[in-house]
């Protein structure tokens, strides 16, 4: 077996790592995060909300199932770089069509191996989201460095209309009852899956879309995608959203959706200090009392404090972890909002019942 290249992993703050070379031979730069979940990397990476991120994987062997066609959440991998224990080039999965390595290779993203993931995760935890770099074919620190200083910072970084669709396309049976627009920051497959197994037909529209423009399909409601980046600099869909509103007709929002949902309403938003990322983070329903596991992925949430003195805006999700807002609705308008992933791929599906209560939200509005 030919041995594996070396590789450098360099954080913003100074930490050196020395691992092996996986996927791409290369130099790639991003915002460092990781992901608590055992399983579904290969949707991970196919997130749009990871665009301009390197990812830490926090179980140790990924990989050891393959990849699959079908198990894609966008077309093609949005992370910038992989970071793992074990990053396996084997697989089990007699369904798989592909090596991890061979994956990543024909992605082209540059990843490091053989990394103390629990202790990077635990520096992360500690001194907060940072960018890094991690090369396989520049080894010499110095120049790395330089190469990281570069690398512009997350924080008032609009990345949404990079991810987002050119082209107008459209998901379900043209002749279901319901139309959605949605507004697309970095859609999810399975978000618009859910929808259109639910009785929509739904329209995908660029992110920079006008209400006007919504407006052609005759929707019956609106929908505000995940995505990656900042969502302050995003005035451009703020406008809209505030639009949309005027409208009284349904609008649900996921994750950069929720976070945008909150600024048309004048609630600020923040940068966190780690974010959220993973599949098993306890949230509670304030309007049920019940709670429910879900997947995650933000690094900005909503301002508690401003959400709380609001007059128009009402809390209906909270995280039972820190407290962090996880759900908001408009008072007096058809129109909420969550900070989390109902649709959960990977993920339990405890929180599904929320594209319910949008379709059902449209159907009292229609009748």
């Amino acid at each position: 077996m030919t041995p594996l290249k070396p590789a450098v992993l360099l954080l913003e703050d100074g930490l050196v790592l020395h691992g092996k070379a996986f996927g791409k031979i290369g130099t790639t730069t991003g915002e460092i995060c990781f992901n608590t979940g055992m399983t579904g990397y290969q949707e991970v990476f196919t997130d749009p909300s990871y665009f301009g991120q390197i990812i830490i994987m926090n179980n140790v062997h990924v990989g050891n199932y393959g990849v699959k066609d079908t198990d894609v959440e966008s077309k093609g991998v949005k992370i910038k770089g992989l970071i793992g224990r074990n990053l396996e080039p084997r697989f089990s999965r007699i369904q798989a069509t592909a090596s991890l390595q061979e994956y990543l290779e024909k992605e082209g993203i540059v990843s490091i191996e053989d990394v103390d993931t629990r202790a990077l995760v635990a520096h992360v935890r500690q001194k907060g989201a940072m960018n890094c770099i991690i090369s396989s074919d520049i080894l010499d620190v110095s120049l790395l460095k330089e190469e990281l200083r570069r690398t512009p910072s997350m924080n008032g970084l609009e990345l949404a209309s990079e991810v987002s669709t050119k082209d107008v396309y459209h998901v379900g049976d043209p002749n279901a009852a319901i139309r959605i627009s949605v507004l697309d920051f970095g859609v999810k497959h399975h978000i618009l899956e859910c929808m259109a197994e639910r009785g929509a037909y739904v329209r995908v529209h660029p992110a920079k879309t006008s209400l006007h423009e919504l407006n052609k399909f005759e929707p019956h409601g609106y929908f505000l995608s995940n995505g990656p980046g900042d969502p302050a600099p995003m005035n451009y869909a703020v406008h809209t959203i505030k639009d949309i509103l005027k409208t009284g007709k349904p609008m649900f929002g996921i994750c950069l959706g929720h976070q945008l949902l909150a600024l048309a309403n004048d609630i600020p938003t923040f940068k966190m200090h780690h974010g959220h990322r993973g599949l098993n983070h306890p949230v509670k329903n304030i309007i049920t009392g019940l709670c429910e596991i879900t997947t995650q992925n933000h690094g900005f949430g909503v301002d508690p404090e401003a959400v709380r003195a609001s007059d128009h805006i009402e809390i209906t999700h909270v995280n039972l972890n820190d407290g962090s807002i996880e759900g908001i609705r408009v008072k007096g308008k058809p129109a909420f909002s969550v900070q989390y992933h109902p649709e959960s791929t990977p993920g339990p599906h405890d929180s599904r019942y929320l594209f319910d209560d949008f379709i059902n939200l449209i159907k009292e509005h229609q009748s």
